[in-house]
């Protein structure tokens, strides 16, 4: 009896030691399925890589078109200046007004040019008179010789004094013709159809021959000039000097699009050797004079006129790995693929893309941060023109 009392006494600690553990293995189980602050059941690890948005490649019929940096410059531009020295007695136009060809803008005192082409016209009258008279009497010396009333030497020397005579009248002819461009000259005219700046110089003061008085530029057409590159060149430059322009729009900088089309007249015939660019020049019609010379333009240039296929990716795609462009391609398995690529020309808002992707692939649009080359990624597909809306609002959506 005694033996088994002391297996009992001894049991009854191991028993108790048995129940601790058992509470706190079932405490550990308890606390792994729960979360600690919520007490909620904890999820797995979602399956798959980060969020990322996702476009197919459009693939479409275009028109390829380039863009550049323009100014805009006026086909006739011309500084008014005085050709005599005077007052100015008068101002006939509003600075920033339209004026015509052979309007008078000033008018300079004409009173002493006046005086100068009465005295002008006189002097020449008189020295006319001479010579005709000079004229008379050679034609009678003429007479008088055939008949060998006078000598030779007589008749040399009236020949001789009309010569004389005759020149003097023409020479005072030109100093009246010289005093009426004068007078002519104290009516300041505009050389050209077009706007008129602020005068410079105003009423009542003196001015001196040459002095600038005003400018006036044309509006009814203007010129649009950029620099090509030399890719552009090859393309339309031999057209354009054969005759063929390429048709040229342009916008503002608070316009949208391209909304004055005109023609490229002029491409310049050598590249700059240390910029590679040409010069190159549409021609505009400004009806409307809307167009202002010295304004920036944003200038697109069409291309041959031929439609062709060509695949169309968001810019907003693109990386640059050192001096190559790149994009991620999401494979048959939802795995990001580095595909270097070869692009083309913005047309309606979307890149072209010349080599590098195929028709009906999708590529990583927004989340670009997140992706790794080879890295698994959970794409979520949208539109590929989803780039208009976000230049104009200015946030990205993913």
């Amino acid at each position: 009896m005694k033996n088994i009392k002391s297996v009992s006494a001894m049991s009854r600690p191991l028993a108790g030691a048995m129940a601790l553990a058992g509470l706190v293995t079932l405490a550990t189980l308890s606390l792994s399925g729960c979360d600690s602050a919520t007490g909620k059941t904890a999820e797995a690890p979602a399956a798959g890589g980060p969020p990322v948005s996702a476009a197919v490649v459009v693939e479409k019929s275009i028109t390829e078109t380039q863009q550049f940096s323009g100014r805009l410059e006026a086909i006739e531009q011309v500084q008014i200046r005085s050709r005599v020295a005077g007052f100015i007695t008068a101002i006939n136009f509003k600075p920033g007004s339209q004026v015509k060809k052979g309007d008078v803008l000033f008018v300079i005192d004409p009173r002493p040019f006046q005086a100068e082409a009465d005295r002008a016209e006189a002097a020449a009258g008189s020295a006319r008179a001479k010579a005709d008279l000079a004229k008379l009497e050679l034609n009678r010396a003429e007479k008088l010789l055939a008949d060998k009333a006078i000598a030779q030497r007589e008749y040399d020397e009236r020949a001789s004094i009309f010569k004389q005579l005759d020149a003097d009248a023409r020479a005072a002819q030109a100093q009246h013709e010289a005093a009426r461009l004068n007078l002519g000259y104290t009516r300041v005219q505009s050389p050209i159809n077009g706007r008129v700046s602020k005068a410079e110089i105003t009423l009542g003061n003196l001015v001196d021959a040459s002095a600038v008085l005003t400018s006036v530029v044309s509006l009814e057409h203007i010129y649009a000039s950029f620099d090509g590159d030399e890719e552009t060149y090859l393309r339309v430059g031999a057209a354009a000097h054969q005759g063929k322009p390429a048709t040229v729009r342009i916008g503002l900088a608070n316009e949208e699009g391209f909304p004055h089309e005109g023609k490229l007249e002029f491409v310049d015939n050598q590249l700059d050797a240390r910029s590679g660019s040409v010069r190159m020049r549409a021609t505009l019609a400004n009806a409307d004079g809307v167009l202002v010379p010295g304004l920036f333009a944003r200038v697109q240039l069409a291309g041959s006129g031929n439609a062709s296929n060509a695949l169309l990716i968001n810019e907003r795609a693109v990386s640059t790995d050192q001096n190559r462009k790149f994009v991620f391609v999401v494979d048959k398995d939802n795995k990001a693929e580095y595909r270097p690529v070869v692009l083309g020309p913005m047309v309606d808002g979307l890149r072209v893309v010349r080599d590098g992707l195929k028709p009906g692939e999708k590529i990583v649009v927004n989340g670009l941060q997140r992706v790794r080359p080879g890295a698994p990624i959970t794409p979520n597909v949208v539109a590929m023109v989803e780039k208009v809306a976000v230049a104009k609002t200015g946030t990205s959506k993913e």
